[in-house]
Parts: structure tokens; C-alpha cells; sequence
């Protein structure tokens, strides 16, 4: 029975394809801007100039400065780059990094963004900006943030090491999984939720022993579109929360941190996401959320606990006491015990568990 629900589309153009990267001044120009700032990572500054090469006149340079979890100060130097450019347009080329530095700019602006992906983050399909202060993570959700169009060109993904692949993946597979169980889910955001996880599930084990395999990427890259469409669409719960915390925090890689997090917050909300598990388990082919995505995590070889990836250990009782300092809708009461748990068996790299704790079984 489908029940009553709320459905809003983004206002976003999307330009999907092989080779597509070549429209990137059309596209620059539909905007009707005439100086385009590009912005990359310093290890995406060759690329950012062939960007700018395609773009032509209408290129004002290339900012190479982006990094994970946008601190202000990086925005602060990108926006003196900007204003020096007297630019009146950005171009992201890259992965959430590069992303979330267009729409803090687009943000203190109000310039037009351009998103040109080469991971599978998602975050170019979303009204949703994180930005990190003196190791603190805040998350803000407007319009403002919106990028206005993005080209999906699988030729850039090519190059994509087989381990981001993998990481980068299972990322845009938590944006899925959370929308299954928002709050203000609707049928039409959980259909391609499932497509979304059931598609990326089936690319990422083949790209980490062909990553070239253009079929693969093709089908990864529209698997990470229509996840970034789901986060972009309905709320997230615990396991964005969660990774936020944990990654400005400890500033631990994103894609990583969602990977690690993703089975062991899901196993925490299997209780009370019964619909939600079904169909996470039927795109994955496996008899169990939790343990499905536990096992592709494995499958692809990357890193299973926190541990690995730069968490101190005793970050484990912080993270919990940040975790729940700032109430915050989940489908399942969000307790310290509960949570610490959580994160001790992600820092430790164990297997998921769905049990649950003594004061809600009281």
C-alpha cells in the first residue's frame, strides 16, 4: 500500500555520456556567465587546465586548492581567487572535495556551479553543504548550495584507482541506503534507491579488477547519480550524522569513513527499518542488510575499521559523546551506549551486529 507522500524535484540540468566533457563551455555559456573560475584538488590541477582549455576565453584560471570536508580557510582563499578573477561562474571538476568548495562559494556569493564528477560521491546532486571549522563538522541544507548543471563524462572516471572506485562507491551506496528509511522517504526516491545500490553493488567488485571496464563505469557512474539524487531529495539518518562527526572531527578521508560506518549503522537500524532492510537486501542478493554490505566492503578489499584509516582510539568515547550532543531524527532512539558500541566495532574492523541495547530492551 503506498502511502501519502511529498515528492520535489531539483532544479538541476544533467548532461550524461562518453565524451561529454567537450560541451563544458556550452554548457558554461548556458549559464550566461563570461569568466569561469575551475576548481580542483592540487593532484586535479593538470586536469582543471585542460578544463579550461575546453572552456576557452570564458576561463578566468584554475583554483587547485580543494580538500576534504571544506575548512572555511580554504574557502576564504578560494573566494580571494574568485573575486581576483572577477569570475562569475565555477566549474568543480573532481570528487566531494572539489564539490563542496563550489557551493561554499556559490553560498557566499551566489555565483552559478558547474559540477564535473570524477568520483562517485554524489554530493553535485544535492542542496547540501558540509563545512568543517576548528574540527567541527556542520551541515547545511539550501537551494543556495545547488549546483545548477553537471556533466557526467565516463572517460573521466577511467583513471579512477581501483580503491577510491570501491570507496567512492560504496559512499554513494549510503546515500541510498539512508533514503530507504528517511523520515520523509516517498516510492519514487526509494525505487532508485534500490536501482542505485543494486547497480553500483553489481559494477564496484568488477572495477577493482577491471577498471577499465567501460561497461562497469558506466553503470557505477549511473549508480552514483541516482544515489546523489536520493540524498539530494529526502533526509539522512545516524550514518551521515555519524560520518560527520567522525570525519572533522578526526579529519579521517570521507569515502573511507563512509565506507567503514555504512554496515555497522545499518545493522544499528535494522530493528526498526524492516521495509527498508527487505529492499536493501534484495539489491544486494544477500540474506542480510548489515552483513550484505559487510561482505561487499570485504569483497572489494579497502579498509574495514576506523583504526586503519587514522582513528585514534580514544576517539572511540568522544565521538560518541559528539555523536549525541545535538538531538537528531533517526528511525531508531540514537543512544550513547548504543552508538559507542557502534563506533568501537567500526574502529575495530569487526562484523555488524543488530542487537539491541539493554535500556530499549527494558
Amino acid at each position: 500500500m503506498i502511502e501519502t507522500f511529498t515528492y520535489e524535484a531539483l532544479p538541476i540540468r544533467v548532461r550524461f555520456g562518453r565524451g561529454a566533457v567537450a560541451e563544458v563551455g556550452a554548457e558554461v555559456a548556458r549559464l550566461g556567465a563570461r569568466r569561469a573560475l575551475v576548481l580542483t584538488t592540487p593532484q586535479q590541477a593538470g586536469e582543471g587546465e585542460r578544463i579550461g582549455k575546453l572552456i576557452g576565453e570564458n576561463c578566468a584560471g584554475v583554483f587547485p586548492g580543494a580538500t576534504m570536508h571544506t575548512p572555511v580557510e580554504v574557502t576564504d582563499k578560494a573566494l580571494d581567487a574568485l573575486k581576483a578573477a572577477d569570475a562569475d561562474c565555477v566549474v568543480a571538476l573532481g570528487g566531494g572535495s572539489t564539490t563542496g568548495l563550489g557551493k561554499a562559494l556559490a553560498l557566499r556569493t551566489g555565483v552559478p556551479q558547474l559540477v564535473i564528477p570524477t568520483t562517485y560521491a554524489g554530493s553535485e546532486m544535492t542542496p547540501i553543504l558540509g563545512e568543517t571549522q576548528e574540527g567541527r563538522k556542520t551541515t547545511i541544507r539550501s537551494l543556495d548550495v545547488l549546483p545548477e548543471a553537471v556533466i557526467y563524462d565516463v572517460d573521466l572516471t577511467l583513471t579512477l584507482p581501483a580503491g577510491l572506485s570501491a570507496t567512492s562507491g560504496v559512499n554513494a551506496i549510503a546515500h541510498a541506503v539512508e533514503a530507504l528509511y528517511a523520515r520523509d522517504r516517498n516510492p519514487v526516491i526509494s525505487l532508485m534507491a534500490e536501482d542505485g545500490i543494486r547497480t553500483l553493488s553489481s559494477a564496484l567488485p568488477i572495477l577493482i579488477h577491471e577498471p577499465a571496464n567501460i561497461e562497469a563505469r558506466t553503470m557505477a557512474l549511473y549508480g552514483a547519480w541516482l544515489c546523489g539524487c536520493c540524498l539530494g531529495a529526502v533526509g539522512m539518518a545516524l550514518h551521515h550524522k555519524l560520518c560527520h562527526t567522525l570525519g572533522g572531527t578526526f579529519n579521517l578521508p570521507h569515502a573511507e569513513t563512509h565506507t567503514i560506518v555504512l554496515p555497522h549503522a545499518v545493522a544499528y537500524n535494522a530493528p526498526a527499518a524492516p521495509e527498508a532492510m527487505a529492499a536493501i537486501t534484495r539489491a544486494l542478493g544477500a540474506p542480510d542488510a548489515a552483513q550484505g554490505l559487510f561482505d561487499l566492503v570485504r569483497a572489494l578489499g579497502v579498509p574495514r575499521a576506523l583504526s586503519d584509516i587514522g582513528m585514534p582510539a580514544d576517539g572511540i568515547e568522544t565521538a560518541a559523546d559528539l555523536a549525541v550532543e545535538n538531538p537528531y531524527w533517526n528511525p531508531r532512539p540514537v543512544t550513547r551506549d548504543g552508538i559507542r558500541d557502534l563506533i568501537a566495532r567500526a574502529y575495530s574492523g569487526e562484523r555488524p551486529v543488530a542487537a539491541v541495547p539493554a535500556e530499549e530492551a527494558a
